[in-house]
């Protein structure tokens, strides 16, 4: 990838970001009677800007690696005190001089923000082009599997199983879950050309939900991540799906930084700025609505 490949995913990515971060913190300065001097994109060098009719300066700067929102009286308290002659109605518009509530609500909205962003931007695209999904694609093939002793090899699509239509890998897993130990007949496409291929599902016992232990079959094979699909939901299911992921990803972040802080996961996985715009143009040149759908990995970066 050239540099142009990924700067320009960054930058956007980024940008994106921190306008939804520092617009939160704004808007709640702002609900909390703070008067908000400057709102920028970027820092250094104002490129471009305005001022409003409260008087913040909208600005875009120079270098785009971040922005800031700057509040009137946002201080500590020496410099507080190097301000006497401050009069009746700046106090009333001073960060520095609003209630503990209100300060903590105004520095927390910035990334309260950022999980709103996430959750109404994948609720859109849910409503716009579907929920991704890996398609019934083989990634890999596990040695001395029934796949493996099938022939079944990496690539290959699955097409159909005992004559039930297969579209999504998910449906590999039902179809088989249930049939351990019975040859089932698999339609496989590879190469364009189309196979009957049979696999025995071998059998492994599970505990269920229920506590209760239960026989499944597995095959042996995991999906090609680069073959997904977008399955079209329904308003309300476009709406739980948008909550289950914001859900799942947030624990997962959670989950994670907490194992780093442990010890019982490497910080090394920890990514920065260039991490950030390796894996933009990685999901740039796969299209736009990957490189949307992988914002939501970066939300908490800002501040």
């Amino acid at each position: 990838m050239s540099m142009f490949d990924w700067v320009i995913p960054f930058l956007v990515v980024l940008s994106v970001l921190v306008f939804v971060h520092e617009l939160g913190h704004y808007l709640v300065a702002r609900r909390c009677g703070v008067r908000v001097e400057t709102f920028s994109i970027g820092f250094g060098r104002e490129i471009a800007g305005w001022t409003d009719r409260a008087g913040t300066r909208w600005k875009i700067s120079l270098v785009p690696l971040g922005g800031y929102v700057k509040m009137f009286g946002e201080m500590d308290f020496a410099e507080a005190d190097e301000r006497p002659n401050l009069t009746e109605a700046e106090r009333s518009e001073s960060f520095h001089y609003k209630s503990l509530g209100k300060k903590a609500a105004i520095v927390a909205a910035g990334p309260a923000a950022n999980f709103l962003f996430a959750l109404v931007a994948l609720l859109g695209l849910f409503l716009a082009v579907g929920e991704p999904a890996p398609l019934a694609v083989v990634g890999g093939v596990q040695e001395e599997s029934a796949a493996a002793a099938a022939g079944i090899r990496p690539g290959d699509r699955i097409t159909a199983i005992e004559q039930q239509p297969v579209e999504w890998f998910e449906d590999i897993r039902r179809l088989v879950a249930d049939r351990p130990d019975e040859a089932l007949q698999f339609e496989i496409v590879r190469d364009g050309s189309t196979l009957m291929l049979t696999a025995t599902p071998k059998r492994q016992m599970t505990t269920g939900s229920d506590g209760q232990e239960r026989a499944i079959g597995l095959v042996g094979i995991r999906p090609d991540l680069k073959a997904v699909g977008y399955r079209a939901l329904g308003p309300l299911q476009a709406v739980g799906a948008a909550f289950d992921r914001t859900l799942g990803l947030t624990t997962q972040i959670l989950s994670s930084l907490g194992e780093i802080i442990t010890g019982s996961r490497s910080a090394s996985e920890l990514g920065g700025p260039l991490r950030i715009a390796q894996l933009s143009g990685q999901m740039a040149e796969d299209g736009l609505i990957n490189l949307i759908f992988s914002w939501r990995r970066y939300r908490s970066i800002s501040d």
